[in-house]
């Protein structure tokens, strides 16, 4: 008989290596059989229903992006960004002759007593105004909405006035009491891509 001739023929080497060999696979397999984890489902998640403090803000999501406008020789832009986590967060600056004349940060929020216009003016301590009322313009021809925000506190302003007109244009309106009178100023801007500054209207 040849080497490895008894290995070949006889039975019951050929069980124990069939043995072995099976046990040596369920060893070897074992451990990576363990650390499977199933792919995740790939189904798109169900969207959720907004909180009541994102519906609140929704009918001011439209502020997105950036405006513009000038009166004079003075520059104004407001840049706001989109509606997350319960707030709208912005930014407003004035320039005339390529000098800073004052800036503001905005924050639209959702309070306990209703939707408030935050702001924090360069140099002064920040003002909360609620919005007091949601109207619409239809006079005219027009489909303006209007936005107040009011504050009854003795300094000027005591009210803002967002409105949303057609073909991107947007009024911001400061208005209140200084010693007594009455004082109003408007600041007419229009939406402008926020990288070219080109008008965009809508």
């Amino acid at each position: 008989m040849k080497p490895g001739e008894e290995a070949a023929t006889n039975p019951t080497v050929n069980s124990d290596m069939r043995l072995s060999s099976f046990l040596f696979a369920v060893l070897f397999a074992a451990p990576v059989a363990a650390q499977y984890v199933p792919p995740p489902a790939t189904g798109a998640p169900e969207p959720k229903a907004p909180t009541g403090e994102v519906a609140a803000l929704e009918p001011l999501a439209w502020l997105e992006g950036c405006w513009r406008g000038d009166v004079g020789q003075r520059e104004y832009r407001e840049h706001w960004m989109p509606l997350r986590g319960g707030m709208l967060i912005g930014v407003s600056q004035t320039v005339m002759q390529g000098k800073t004349q004052g800036y503001e940060y905005l924050r639209l929020e959702s309070r306990a007593d209703g939707v408030h216009y935050v702001a924090a003016p360069s140099g002064k301590a920040e003002a909360a105004f609620r919005l007091q009322e949601q109207t619409v313009d239809k006079a005219g021809g027009r489909n303006d909405m209007i936005f107040t925000f009011a504050n009854p506190r003795p300094e000027f302003p005591q009210r803002i006035v967002y409105r949303r007109a057609s073909e991107g244009w947007l009024y911001a309106t400061v208005e209140g009491k200084v010693g007594g009178a009455d004082r109003q100023v408007t600041y007419p801007m229009r939406r402008v891509d926020c990288e070219s500054g080109e008008f965009i209207p809508r």
